[in-house]
């Protein structure tokens, strides 16, 4: 009788400021191969939204677009998406993200989102009418204006001029004209992938956990709060308007929130700047929502979704995931819990690789995770062990084969 094939998926995310997903899991085979050379070895790394997102999605076999924008203070530059059977990624990060600010200088208050709007303006040109937009990493808390501006929206001083990008300028906004919106919006279905459920003001909001992030002082996040609370009641004012230029997608109507986040004033109409995930991406969330209806999902969600995680498990014997540290955060929706459970679902076994390990074995088995294979057992120096994360991550790879697949 013939021997089954034993078969193994390999589903990590980025060790961040190490390898980029792909590469973990390239490494990963590596080792794997070397110990059951007769395994079949699927790579199907994943991400949650945030950078390197597209990248996943090219490795699953979707095209690459390439096309000309600016970065977060308009310099220019190259990004790209991911496109397949009529549908778009488009990561944030990769255009207006924090490691697109020239030299690593922030510039808190006057960073924009314009080139992302670039992006998404090129897959509205080429007729894609579902887009996902990964929010995460981004280098500006302007709430998405400068990404709406590209798109057609116009942000009006009191002298009717059109205001530079950034935080800081929407404080003398006085009108939004949203006449010239891309009228490809109207048609178009718009999802944010996201870990973030922060709102956009207050003190879980945009300014306060994340402005800092990006370079802002204590009383920069104060005129960063400011300048989204206003934008935000400009937006609101312009409701209307926008819902009109929007279409259904964004037409929740006045009491009725077909995102379902029950966020709603006494009057019946839609508080979008209260919304989970409002806050993500310096506000971005909350302007792609209550101006291009845009539906919040968790991002590990959308993603395994999409790449077709589940089919791709199914009858698998082994899962390995992981990413640059496993701690608490790690089970509050990031990449490896939502790899797990979706692998739990199938009935298949899940080991987790990482540089550090924060998390005991009680924590790994409630996130379904049987086992853990940090980096540090091998390499205890964290400089080295970034490094050198390659030749581990193939050593490692050696360990579980041996551990799962023999």
């Amino acid at each position: 009788m013939t021997q089954r094939h034993r078969r193994v998926v390999l589903a990590p995310d980025k060790f961040k400021g190490s390898l980029t997903a792909p590469e973990v899991a390239a490494a990963l085979a590596t080792g794997i191969a070397q110990v059951a050379p007769e395994a079949e070895i699927r790579q199907l790394p994943v991400a949650d939204g945030g950078d390197g997102t597209v990248d996943i999605f090219v490795a699953a076999g979707w095209e690459r677009i390439r096309v000309a924008a600016v970065g977060p203070t308009g310099a220019p530059t190259t990004a790209s998406y991911a496109v397949r059977d009529g549908t778009a990624v488009v990561e944030l990060a990769e255009v207006v993200g924090l490691v697109k600010l020239p030299g690593a200088q922030p510039d808190p208050m006057y960073a924009g989102t314009y080139g992302l709007g670039l992006v998404l303006r090129d897959a509205l040109d080429r007729g894609y009418h579902e887009i996902v937009l990964g929010l995460g990493g981004s280098a500006s808390s302007d709430g998405g204006a400068g990404m709406l501006h590209a798109l057609g929206l116009r942000i009006l001083d009191a002298d009717d001029n059109e205001l530079p990008w950034g935080a800081a300028p929407l404080r003398r906004a006085h009108r939004i004209d949203c006449s010239r919106l891309h009228p490809a919006v109207a048609s178009t279905t718009f999802t944010l992938a996201s870990d973030v459920d922060n709102p956009l003001l207050g003190p879980h909001g945009a300014a306060a956990v994340f402005a800092p992030q990006k370079g802002a002082d204590r009383e920069q996040c104060a005129e960063i709060e400011a300048a989204l609370s206003h934008w935000a009641e400009l937006v609101r004012a312009a409701r209307p308007a926008t819902r009109g230029a929007a279409g259904d997608g964004a037409d929740t109507g006045r009491g009725r929130d077909r995102a379902g986040s029950g966020v709603t004033e006494p009057d019946g109409e839609i508080d979008f700047a209260r919304r989970p995930g409002a806050g993500a991406a310096g506000g971005t969330g909350f302007g792609a929502m209550a101006v291009l209806g845009a539906r919040p999902r968790p991002g590990i969600e959308v993603v395994l979704e999409l790449i077709g995680f589940s089919d791709a498990v199914r009858g698998a014997d082994l899962v390995v995931t992981g990413e640059g540290a496993l701690d608490e955060q790690t089970l509050r929706g990031k990449a490896p819990a939502g790899v797990a459970a979706a692998a739990r679902a199938e009935g298949v076994t899940v080991v987790a690789v990482a540089g550090r390990c924060a998390l005991s074995p009680e924590r790994l088995r409630v996130a379904g995770i049987a086992d853990c294979y940090p980096l540090t057992d091998l390499e205890p120096d964290p400089a080295c062990s970034v490094a050198d994360a390659a030749p581990l991550l193939s050593e490692i790879g050696a360990r579980i084969a041996a551990d799962h697949l023999r």
